[in-house]
């Protein structure tokens, strides 16, 4: 019904062409403000506080001057993980349908690159010339770069989506090539639900004069979850796993150190007899993307 905190602020300021920092969590600030329900209820916002700019601008760049074959994208999100960036491509898609059917509206193409997915293939099978927006892990555009399979020549605007985990991955690196491969001055977005140092620094030498916008206080915990901390012996973590789903009603996400814990408390789990699916960067893309629908269900 209206738009979240993060929007009334973000979407002028993007439009505006100005380098941003958002931070922090948006829930909080809509509880410590009196709003007890808002529209927002499994999140900020942010995705469309970037999303909607980007199609604006990716809309009114095309009809000035259409793609030609080869060319693009002219705006890139770039995600920490394959998940996160799908979800996106998924919500631009919804957004760039929404757009007005005009007789003069021109066709705007949304590719998503990450592992598992060829996007020359995609690009082919769909007849795209150019691509106008593009949603990418580091890893996956760092490869598609080096092998001049895609190009940021005409690049403008760089968003990256939870920087704050891109850091814990250690895309560092990544992200600093793929900043080189940019010809023209661009506008960069970033978002993140704590400002480190490692991400201050960031900041200081990738962004110009950026404009900071601070929903509710960086870093702090969901109002809305109950935190209860429990001392268990590594000995008794897995029985003490079936202890806890009998207590909370499914769907139940449990999160482990690494890939091997993963499997080993999944293969637990389904010896119990629990309906379970797991998701880890050891899987190949068709894998996570079956376990994630079947959670769903």
């Amino acid at each position: 019904m209206k738009p979240t905190a993060i929007q009334m602020q973000g979407i002028p300021l993007i439009l505006s062409g100005r380098d941003m920092i958002g931070i922090g969590n948006q829930l909080n600030y809509f509880r410590e403000e009196g709003f007890n329900s808002c529209s927002a209820s499994t999140g900020s916002g942010k995705t469309l506080a970037f999303v909607l700019p980007i199609l604006t601008s990716t809309m009114v760049e095309q009809q000035r001057m259409p793609l030609i074959h080869g060319e693009g994208p002219l705006s890139l999100i770039i995600c920490p993980s394959r998940e996160l960036a799908r979800q996106t491509h998924e919500v631009l898609l919804l957004y760039s349908q929404k757009r007005p059917k005009e007789k003069k509206s021109e066709p705007i193409s949304i590719i998503l690159c990450i592992g598992g997915i060829n996007v020359q293939e995609v690009m082919r099978e769909q007849g795209i010339e150019g691509v106008h927006v593009l949603t990418a892990t580091p890893g996956r555009l760092r490869d598609m770069l080096s092998r001049r399979a895609l190009n940021l020549d005409i690049c403008r605007l760089i968003c990256l989506d939870e920087a704050d985990r891109m850091v814990d991955f250690g895309f560092e690196d990544e992200i600093q090539e793929i900043f080189s491969y940019f010809k023209a001055q661009r506008q960069t977005i970033l978002f993140s639900a704590t400002m480190p140092f490692k991400i201050k620094k960031f900041a200081e030498a990738n962004l110009v004069n950026p404009v900071t916008i601070n929903i509710g206080r960086a870093g702090a915990a969901n109002l809305d979850v109950i935190q209860d901390v429990e001392c268990v012996e590594d000995g008794d973590k897995l029985k003490y796993i079936l202890k806890c789903l009998t207590k909370s009603a499914p769907p139940v996400i449990i999160f482990c150190e690494n890939k091997q814990d993963v499997d080993r408390v999944h293969e637990y789990l389904l010896l119990k007899g629990v309906d379970a699916v797991s998701i880890h960067g050891g899987k190949d893309q068709s894998e996570r993307n079956r376990s994630i629908e079947q959670f769903k269900v």
